[in-house]
């Protein structure tokens, strides 16, 4: 399918069901209708207090009670069902158990998202910008709400470890300080001077940005005082969430249930069976008996690997992007016209994060690949971050995504758009690299080894996440004793290959986001058994295993939790 077409089938009830639940999402969230991309959301604000959330779990119920008096017409319907039963059963047990009304990390809290949300915001129109004025007004009122559910859970015992509270005052009072906050630069940027330029009241809609803009400061600046102030002194020292909570975060992240002493003990075969592979390609790059630290030694003050400055790699990943895209489309994959444009951009903030934002609905939005570049760093080595291309772009989230995306006229919108599951995500992007490694595109020494740098990487997490929030022993080969925060430290300094702030940040993360690390590796893991296990079952049926057609038929199903997914495919 390298043209736009594709088949069509009857939307059933069952698809009915699912397309009013989204419009009932985009009106109870608009910041995750902004999110996927649907029109006609973008002035308005979430509510964060706890009615807010509750009135999201009053919908939940409602629309399961829906699908069981509902009855599938096919097997679209079948795995919609499964899907639907599956996340928004664990959205009421999440809700529930006051996870969601008392959740605060580094990376991924209300704390993050009430900014992130703006990255999304479509700012080619005066009436663009007009609607981000609306919402930077509404900002304080979410802030508020965010406040009141926090206090709340607080009252019932679920405070975040004190790290993260820490971590959240540390971003907001940032946010809050007029010449380090993201809202002052956004009004008064590029964009917005391009779009007022010769608006109608023009100067109107910058003084409307300015006072909007200064009303999200102060928002924060009291999100700052009541975490610093007031939760701040409730926080647990701990960082261990424990087993009952761990294995709920860890069914959430993967839509499947593991054995999760047994993952721990994989991940520690696998952390093993990559540093092997590692030193092997290190002896290729820096001769015989040299060390993985030889062989980065060599590759980084190679020229020909370096990049200088944010430009310059943002046209990397651009020419790399494209490049992949060119290489795969009709060969190993089915790529539509609709999801040839990707674009490389560097992100607004600067906190090292990398990541994908998927295309709107209509795909006037594309999908985007981010790079959120620290202050100071002005050099990238293109042998460590050509496996993030193919991570990020294709065939890694940009194909699995936008794929989701343009089943418009074979998947509901439920299917679409309102579903995402990280160890399908994630663990889909791992395997789009390893799987670009064996399709050839890694032959490169240097490359291969970034590649595994990545891996391990994401082996080691699946370590220390569940040993530190399990409270595990560690192996003697690591050191022994207990995992926790100093040990968790020092293992993940001796396995993975950054600086020391991006590896302060990516620790905090773990620390406060239980279960969604290894959602990554253990996905991959999945992803790749679920493979096997189709071509086995072709097999069976007397069928040649085919990958390119398992890719579209999997790709096809948009995301599902990894357990629907395996019942799916074969």
């Amino acid at each position: 399918m390298t043209t736009d077409a594709h088949p069509s089938r009857t939307p059933t009830a069952i698809d009915a069901i699912a397309d009013r639940y989204v419009t009932t999402i985009a009106r109870l969230d608009p910041l995750a209708a902004t999110a996927m991309g649907l029109s006609g959301y973008d002035h308005l604000m979430t509510d964060l207090s706890p009615a807010g959330h509750q009135a999201q779990a009053d919908a939940a119920r409602a629309v399961l009670a829906e699908l069981d008096a509902a009855t599938p017409e096919d097997d679209t319907d079948r795995v919609t069902l499964a899907a639907m039963r599956e996340r928004i059963g664990l959205d009421l047990e999440l809700h529930e158990a006051d996870e969601l009304l008392g959740q605060l990390n580094n990376i991924a809290s209300p704390v993050q998202g009430l900014r992130d949300v703006f990255d999304l915001m479509p700012t080619a129109t005066p009436e663009h910008w007009d609607a981000v004025v609306a919402r930077l007004e509404a900002l304080p009122g979410a802030a508020a709400g965010v406040v009141e559910s926090l206090r709340l859970a607080a009252s019932r015992g679920r405070v975040a470890a004190r790290r993260q509270v820490l971590e959240c005052v540390a971003q907001a009072e940032q946010l809050a300080a007029e010449d380090t906050s993201f809202f002052t630069t956004f009004v008064t940027g590029p964009a917005a001077q391009a779009a007022l330029s010769g608006a109608p009241d023009a100067d109107g809609r910058r003084e409307a940005l300015a006072r909007g803009a200064a009303a999200a400061r102060a928002a924060y600046e009291q999100l700052a005082t009541f975490l610093r102030d007031e939760l701040l002194p409730l926080a647990p020292a701990e960082d261990a969430v424990g087993a009952e909570r761990y294995r709920l975060w860890s069914r959430y992240f993967l839509g499947a249930e593991v054995d999760l002493e047994e993952t721990y003990r994989w991940g520690l075969e696998e952390l093993d069976r990559i540093i092997a592979e590692q030193d092997e390609v290190a002896a290729r790059i820096a001769g015989p008996g040299a060390t993985v630290a030889d062989a980065i030694a060599e590759l980084d003050k190679d020229p020909a690997r370096v990049l200088h400055g944010t430009e310059e790699l943002r046209r990397w990943m651009q020419e790399t992007s494209d490049a992949a895209v060119t290489a795969l489309r009709g060969t190993h994959f089915e790529i539509p016209d609709a999801l040839l444009a990707l674009e490389c951009m560097i992100a607004p903030t600067q906190n090292g994060g990398i990541y994908y934002t998927g295309p709107s609905d209509d795909f006037s939005r594309p999908g985007r690949m981010w790079w959120s570049v620290p202050p100071g760093v002005e050099t990238f080595t293109t042998w460590r971050e050509k496996t993030t291309v193919y991570h990020e772009g294709v065939p890694g989230h940009h194909l699995q995504i936008a794929q989701a995306v343009y089943q418009r006229s074979t998947l509901n919108a439920w299917r679409r758009l309102g579903c995402w599951v990280s160890g399908h995500g994630e663990g889909w992007a791992l395997y789009a690299e390893r799987l670009m490694a064996d399709l050839g595109f890694m032959d490169d020494p240097g490359d291969r080894l970034g590649m595994l740098d990545a891996q391990r990487m994401r082996a080691a997490r699946v370590v220390l996440d569940i040993g530190v929030h399990l409270g595990l022993d560690r192996p003697e080969r690591w050191g022994g004793g207990r995992w926790d925060a100093e040990t968790a430290w020092e293992f993940l300094r001796a396995n993975v290959n950054m600086d020391e702030g991006f590896l302060r940040f990516e620790l905090n993360r773990y620390l406060g986001w239980p279960g969604q690390a290894p959602s990554y590796k253990v996905g991959q893991r999945l992803w790749e058994a679920a493979r096997d296990e189709a071509a086995a079952a072709a097999v069976r049926r007397g069928q040649e295993a085919d990958l390119k057609a398992f890719h579209a038929r999997a790709l096809g199903l948009g995301s599902v939790g990894l357990d629907v997914l395996r019942s799916a495919l074969v």
